[in-house]
């Protein structure tokens, strides 16, 4: 069986530079598949919309269109999934009448869908329970809470575009300057933005946005109280940062306002063009507490924006961190333009002799370490690296690994808030490498930490889970995993188990570069179903006459456990890559040596070592 194609209306596959459209086929599908898969029962609905199903439509503006979005619906019906469907329409040409003759009109409609079909298989993934619908005054209660607990700010901005206001709400270091661009996605009102935002993505883009922030240190009250459940007055505060946005009588409108809250209050600011902010007074605004979402910058504005006013400094904000010019990076280097910022002071200039570390679970534990350069400290010899330098490991309260247990977590399940991004090994578990004989080794550990603010990874669903849904779309899970439990003698290394997991097409076959690089499989299974967008439509038959499957399920109860087995081979085969490969078939199993070589294959992991 063939998929119906159309010529590429970019090239006729000779481009020398490649079409990104049709990759030098010079030929695109004609073809769009719609699925939906259940993540708790395994069930999977599809439906293959093709040149000759069409069903165009007149619409009101104008033109004719086909609405798949009641199609979409009735396939999450149909699998189990209570999912909120965004439209999905397939504009037709301007040419295309319902009175031409069928090969004109199969042919336009035909090119419509090459066009809409990008992606060529759209997947969407789901459970069989919406998630409760988001309380604003609880989230941004919640919100406030956290902020308390972190000892940050929590920003509620509104700025002007054009004569509209967009939301955002946020995470600041006290001190950071207003950022440069107005928020992305930005909501068109604060309820929406507190929707929109939680507390991950309120961190997100913390460290960008406290590098100019004064290095303070932190005094905690370990006796203030804390309340989660706590709500927020949110149309209150919207009034309030919208009055502001409004400016004072005679003197126009502002491009833009904050509330800030800060030590347990509300602060209101405008935002004004230019220069530095004078000091502010305090406006208690009721019941207060929180928690906020993602934010991103594009240029709508390159007018830099300050606060009118700023609030006063918190009671458990201390003395100045010392600091030192940067050795590693030139004036020069650190003017606005270059691309890319100094590895050492990330394009601060000053190299600062102290690092404050959060440790939090985010559910109202926290941890708040202060590390000294210059503090005398007994260190353990581990090992000497290539070139003579000595590594040695510090006590327990410089291992981020050790403060896991405080949490109950393992200490692989560590992450840096901003990002979630995994903890190096050597930061994690302690290990300096020290520069030379003599060195300071509470110093480097300093500078090797930097700003990050490490937080407790949260918990993500099964392996098995991720295996169902693999089978349920006929694709292959690969589970990439090494253990380097064995390996000590490199402790600047990674070391544990690492992990990768990743769903490919059911032929596609074991690559050289298919390694793990995560400590742990928690997170391996959450970035695989983060990126499931991506990897699902890049699954699809690179060549645009082979047609795309249309997968179907019906729900099925989970496999058996895969990671005990997998833990078992990897322990056997320490110190080398393997990557296990499941479809429907049946399990294979890959090392990696100087290739990738093939040792079993089967319906069960084998439970031996393989030579």
């Amino acid at each position: 069986m063939t998929a119906p194609t159309v010529a590429c209306p970019a090239c006729d596959g000779t481009a020398p530079a490649g079409c990104h459209r049709c990759a030098r086929r010079g030929l695109r599908r004609a073809q769009l598949v719609l699925t939906v898969a259940n993540l708790d029962t395994g069930a999977v609905a599809s439906h293959e919309v093709l040149p000759s199903n069409l069903d165009p439509r007149p619409v009101a503006a104008g033109g004719w269109a086909v609405d798949l979005t009641p199609r979409v619906r009735e396939l999450a019906a149909e699998a189990g999934v209570a999912a909120t469907v965004e439209p999905v329409v397939v504009p037709m040409p301007d040419a295309w009448r319902p009175d031409l003759p069928a090969a004109e009109r199969h042919e336009l409609a035909a090119r419509a869908l090459a066009g809409a079909a990008r992606p060529v298989w759209r997947v969407w993934v789901g459970r069989s329970t919406a998630p409760p619908p988001v309380d604003p005054a609880r989230r941004l209660g919640r919100l406030c809470a956290l902020a308390d607990l972190l000892l940050l700010d929590l920003v509620v901005e509104a700025r002007r575009h054009g004569d509209a206001l967009r939301w955002a709400v946020r995470y600041e270091v006290p001190g950071s300057p207003v950022p440069g661009l107005p928020p992305e996605p930005g909501f068109a009102d604060l309820a929406a933005a507190l929707a929109g935002t939680d507390v991950g993505d309120a961190l997100t883009g913390l460290g960008e946005r406290g590098r100019d922030a004064p290095a303070r240190q932190l005094r905690p009250d370990p006796l203030r109280p804390l309340i989660l459940g706590a709500t927020v007055n949110v149309a209150r505060v919207a009034r309030r940062v919208r009055a502001d946005c409004a400016g004072r009588a005679g003197g126009g409108r502002l491009p833009g306002a904050q509330a800030v809250w800060r030590d347990g209050r509300w602060w209101h600011t405008g935002l004004r063009p230019g220069g530095p902010a004078p000091d502010l007074a305090g406006q208690p605004t009721g019941p207060r507490r929180s928690r906020p979402r993602r934010t991103d910058g594009i240029p709508r504005s390159r007018t830099p924006l300050r606060r009118a006013v700023e609030p006063p400094d918190p009671p458990w904000l201390g003395e100045p961190v010392p600091s030192r010019p940067c050795p590693a990076c030139r004036p020069a280097a650190r003017r606005v333009g270059w691309a890319l910022s100094c590895a050492t002071c990330a394009g601060t200039g000053r190299v600062h002799q102290a690092a404050l570390v959060t440790l939090t679970d985010l559910r109202g534990r926290v941890v708040h370490l202060a590390w000294r350069a210059g503090v005398p400290e007994p260190v353990s010899a581990v090992s000497v690296r290539p070139g003579g330098r000595a590594v040695v490991r510090l006590p327990d309260r410089y291992r981020l690994g050790a403060w896991a247990t405080v949490f109950g977590v393992r200490p692989e399940d560590l992450a840096e808030a901003d990002g979630g991004h995994a903890l190096p090994p050597d930061v994690r578990d302690g290990y300096v490498a020290l520069p030379w004989a003599g060195a300071d080794p509470v110093g480097e550990q300093v500078a090797a930490v930097g700003p990050a603010l490490p937080a407790v990874r949260p918990d993500a669903p099964p392996l098995a889970e991720l295996l169902r849904l693999a089978c349920g779309l006929d694709l292959a899970l690969l589970v990439n995993v090494l253990d380097l439990r064995r390996h000590p003698a490199a402790p600047m290394r990674a070391h544990g188990v690492l992990w990768s997991v990743d769903l490919r097409a059911p032929a596609a076959p074991v690559r050289p570069d298919d390694l793990p690089d995560l400590p742990s499989l928690a997170a391996a299974v959450a970035h695989g179903l983060e990126c499931l967008d991506v990897t699902l439509p890049e699954t699809a038959p690179a060549d645009p006459r082979t047609p795309v499957p249309a997968p179907r399920s019906t729900p099925c109860p989970l496999p058996p456990d895969p990671v005990p087995g997998l833990r078992r081979l990897a322990a056997r085969h320490a110190g080398r890559p393997l990557s296990v490969r499941f479809t429907r078939a049946g399990r294979t199993v890959h090392r990696h040596d100087d290739g990738v070589r093939l040792l079993a294959e089967g319906v069960d992991l084998p439970d031996r070592r393989l030579t």
